[in-house]
């Protein structure tokens, strides 16, 4: 299988030759850590089966969130801690979209423009609900921001996993949805676009905003999940995680092209597109979030400061058992992951001969970490 690695160790030399200077350096540290992941330079680890004798080499990851090789522990890890803060509740996927005219200020403004539009989506879905004849009580909101199209094109948007029902304000009653229904779209995406044309003024004055983008429709979709727990687990293996393209959509590659699948939505079927090198690495890099950048935030009744409101309706459901009981085959399969299996284990059952079980032998050294090493000593006295 074609990786991502190698295509940037085919095409990033000369990438960096001619935008070098110019580059982010989320960008630059994004091709050197893609390059280095799983290889002797960053040092891992070497294990024998007791039976057979045979070594496996395991390579330390370089936990790069744009790597699509080293995510299978951290989503592990983080979904487990999110089984804790589910409701057994019905739950609503909306998706909001910055306008084409927006674009060129967004990709400009990353960190400011990224934020807002986060920011301003939750709060439009959590006042509308508040609203008594839509829902009456506080909803949770889990805000997830992607940038990319099939075809790696910059598209900002976000999706939003929100509770089917809200707390009320001292949090002792949950206040259901209706069926299928959670908030109007139309008076969402007016909001939504007063929210944002607000904090850009205020947050960005610089700017200046074309006024067409105020007075058009966007698009706002709002959509049934599922119930309980597995739609959330669902919901966070097809978003949470991802990054604009992972390493099975990529097909085949040659001296100067890449050739990757991607998925016609309406036609619901795979086509292939085929670009050059260049303009493959120039379009996974503008997927590539500023330093620091958190693409995943919580909302509503799922804010850190809602723990308590959270909890006490927890507790609710647990005394009155009224909640929906979770459905083991509702919400959406999990889409293909990004994410590939990690090194080996100690303990674990020999891959090669399938009898043994593997032996931490040795350590490999971090190539970095001694090079950093001489470095000082070399400038010791």
């Amino acid at each position: 299988m074609i990786e991502i690695a190698d295509v940037f160790r085919r095409f990033a030399g000369d990438y960096l030759d001619s935008h070098g200077d110019a580059m982010l350096p989320s960008h630059q540290r994004a091709i050197i850590d893609i390059l280095r992941c799983q290889t002797a330079e960053l040092g891992g680890h070497v294990y024998r089966c007791g039976e057979c004798g045979h070594e496996i080499f395991s390579y330390h990851s370089c936990r790069n969130r744009n790597c699509p090789k080293c995510h299978t522990g951290q989503t592990r890890r983080w979904l487990e801690a999110r089984r804790a803060e589910m409701l057994p509740v019905d739950h609503f996927h909306v998706t909001v979209t910055v306008p084409e005219e927006l674009r060129d200020i967004f990709r400009a403004n990353q960190k400011a423009c990224y934020s807002i539009l986060m920011k301003a989506a939750a709060e439009a879905v959590i006042e509308l609900a508040r609203d008594p004849k839509f829902v009456g009580g506080t909803v949770g909101v889990l805000a997830v921001l992607h940038t990319w199209t099939q075809q790696l094109f910059f598209h900002p948007h976000v999706h939003c996993l929100v509770t089917g029902g809200g707390a009320s304000e001292d949090g002792a009653t949950w206040r259901p949805a209706r069926k299928d229904f959670l908030v109007p779209t139309r008076a969402l995406a007016r909001l939504l676009r007063g929210k944002v044309m607000e904090a850009l003024a205020k947050r960005c004055p610089h700017i200046h905003l074309p006024e067409a983008v105020w007075t058009k429709d966007w698009v706002v979709h709002c959509t049934p999940w599922g119930k309980g727990e597995r739609a959330v687990l669902d919901y966070l293996a097809r978003y949470a995680f991802r990054i604009a393209i992972a390493n099975c959509r990529i097909v085949e590659m040659d001296e100067t092209t890449v050739t990757f699948r991607y998925k016609k939505r309406k036609a619901r079927r795979w086509r292939t597109c085929r670009i050059t090198g260049e303009e493959f690495m120039r379009r996974f890099l503008q997927h590539v979030l500023p330093k620091g950048f958190h693409k995943i935030r919580y909302y509503g009744l799922w804010h850190p400061c809602k723990r308590e409101s959270a909890r006490r309706v927890r507790l609710l459901f647990q005394l009155e058992n009224t909640g929906p009981s979770e459905d083991p085959q509702s919400g959406p399969e999990a889409q293909d992951q990004d994410e590939e299996p990690t090194g080996v284990r100690e303990g674990a059952l020999c891959p090669h001969c399938g009898k043994g079980h593997l032996v931490h032998i040795r350590t490999i050294a971090n190539h970095l970490a001694w090079a950093k090493i001489e470095r000082s000593r070399a400038l010791e006295p």
